[in-house]
């Protein structure tokens, strides 16, 4: 089944031109290569109202995974955790949980992550580390399961999560 799929870049420098997106697009083509539907990737600065914005359009848009890169770290920017949290109904903190179990694998700064996941209407929401390879190794961590939350979410599916495929 292919679910349809947005990226939200948060960066400062980039949404100015400073800096070239790189995780924006990794993440993109790591999506596509899934199976993901990627319609556009936005770009906004590290600022809660234009971040929580771009979370509320991909839910309105229908949108079924929105997946944001940047701002999830203890910078004095960096706010995508709170955006996503005051902008969802439901959080779902087993997929940050499990994305920091396996960054831990790759190096110990994965416990400085302060990334969220959670569900705008039939949307799910799911942050990202802001550099490339952070982020790549982090979808890793989640991509195949995410699959099945969809179903759920969008009553595509089977709800009997015990039954692995």
């Amino acid at each position: 089944m292919e679910f349809s799929a947005r990226v939200v870049t948060v960066s400062d420098r980039s949404f100015r031109g400073e800096r070239a997106d790189e995780g924006g697009p990794a993440v993109a083509a790591m999506l596509s290569d899934a199976g993901y539907a990627v319609d556009k990737i936005v770009l906004v600065p590290d600022e809660v109202a234009q971040i929580e914005q771009a979370l509320r359009e991909a839910a309105r848009d229908d949108v079924a995974l929105c997946v944001t890169t940047g701002g999830t770290g203890f910078a004095p920017r960096d706010v995508t955790p709170e955006a996503t949290a005051a902008v969802c109904e439901k959080l779902a903190p087993g997929i940050p949980e499990a994305m920091r179990a396996a960054s831990m694998r790759v190096t110990p700064r994965a416990m400085l992550s302060r990334a969220q996941a959670g569900i705008l209407e039939r949307t799910l929401i799911v942050n990202l580390p802001g550099s490339p390879k952070g982020a790549k190794e982090n979808l890793a961590a989640v991509l195949d399961t995410l699959a099945h939350g969809l179903e759920m979410l969008r009553g595509e599916g089977a709800a009997d999560c015990a039954k692995l495929p």
